[in-house]
């Protein structure tokens, strides 16, 4: 396992590097962006399909600067300053630590936080200089109302989605958020990918809906990078070893790779199961016995999932059928991956679940309602003639 990038590329290259960037983060931000290129193209194809509308702006395209961008910029290079100037005065103490960037407040360089913020605020009163006798002209473009929201809801999805993933973890460790609440709301360790879906799609369709936007064009579009992004954030999941593997198995290999089939995550980032032999440093510990790899499970599957919808989008005649297959795809993988997925199990009507099982079979059941009602009650095309 590779609890830093850095990790990878000194076992592979025999290198001593250090870099701050956790495995875990990094593809979470490879997720985020491989999400955004997916759903920014479905908006535009939406858009040409006159499922969202166009408006003509009025572009600024020149002109003053406002004065309040000066002072504003200035704290934000100090603020960024700030904590970086922790990894330019000790780089292997935070070069091993990364999240420490991500401590309170009280953790940073006053020093760095000034000289950064001196370089950018000064910049910006050189162009507030610059363009303070620059007229103002607008010019009129023809722009896509949801393309032009994408950032935002982009924005959106990203703190609703770490809040609610964060949300629901405590929730479901909540002995564990008892004992260490401080730790647990600000660590990027412990996030529950259906608390961040929820939260992330409850914001992001109260959003569309309040500036008239098409709720089901919306879903349609967005929901099929769900998987992507998922799949791509189980890999970092499982280079990382962070704990979401499943059960022990002990079953005989039916022919497949040790990797592939049970997997003892040595070196994982939590340093569960017994210590490597030889092994000297942070991370020295493997599970025994092994466990089914159910990370690397759920990014095959979830991203060949994608690549199922992908293929369909441009097929289903009506909007609401992509969200209705999604729902009930989504739901049935995560459902059947519990069955060998360490997890929390809580008493339901009677029955020991998990917390995910109980939310993948309402979201099957939904799924099956709203495929059956887009199909069969609303009949939405997926395009409309643009006059």
């Amino acid at each position: 396992m590779y609890p830093k990038i850095s990790d990878f590329f000194n076992d592979i290259f025999g290198t001593h590097i250090v870099l701050p960037i956790q495995s875990f983060g990094f593809f979470v931000a490879l997720a985020f962006l491989a999400a955004f290129a997916v759903i920014n193209r479905e908006y535009f194809r939406f858009t040409e399909n006159g499922i969202f509308g166009k408006k003509t702006i009025d572009a600024r395209i020149s002109g003053p600067m406002p004065l309040w961008e000066v002072p504003l910029n200035f704290l934000i290079y100090f603020i960024v300053g700030y904590k970086l100037g922790l990894f330019a005065e000790d780089w292997s103490k935070y070069g091993e630590s990364p999240q420490l960037l991500f401590s309170p407040i009280a953790n940073g360089s006053i020093l760095w936080g000034i000289i950064i913020g001196l370089i950018g605020g000064g910049y910006h009163i050189y162009m507030y200089q610059q363009k303070q006798n620059e007229p103002e002209k607008f010019e009129k473009r023809v722009v896509g109302t949801v393309i032009e929201e994408s950032g935002t809801m982009f924005t959106m999805a990203f703190i609703f989605g770490i809040a609610g993933a964060k949300l629901f973890h405590n929730i479901e460790y909540w002995d564990e958020f008892l004992k260490h609440p401080v730790e647990s709301l600000t660590s990027f360790d412990g996030l529950t990918f259906y608390g961040g879906l929820l939260c992330a799609g409850i914001a992001i369709m109260i959003f569309s809906w309040r500036k008239g936007y098409n709720i089901l064009g919306i879903a349609d579009s967005t929901l099929p990078s769900v998987l992507l992004a998922y799949g791509i954030g189980r890999m970092g999941c499982h280079i990382s070893g962070d704990g979401d593997w499943g059960i022990a198995n002990t079953n005989p290999n039916p022919g497949l790779p040790d990797w592939l089939w049970a997997y003892s995550y040595p070196h994982n980032v939590l340093s569960e199961g017994e210590p490597i032999v030889g092994c000297v440093g942070k991370y020295c510990n493997q599970l025994i016995p092994p466990v089914y790899p159910t990370p690397l499970y759920e990014c095959l599957i979830c991203i060949g999932l994608f690549g199922i919808l992908w293929a369909m989008r441009k097929k289903v005649p009506y909007l609401g059928q992509i969200t209705g297959i999604y729902l009930m795809l989504n739901g049935l993988e995560r459902f059947l991956i519990e069955k060998i997925r360490v997890n929390v199990e809580i008493s339901f009507l009677g029955m020991q679940v998990t917390q995910a099982e109980i939310i993948s079979t309402v979201l099957f059941l939904g799924g099956v309602i709203i495929l059956g009602l887009a199909t069969f009650v609303w009949k939405k095309p997926t395009k409309i003639a643009v006059q």
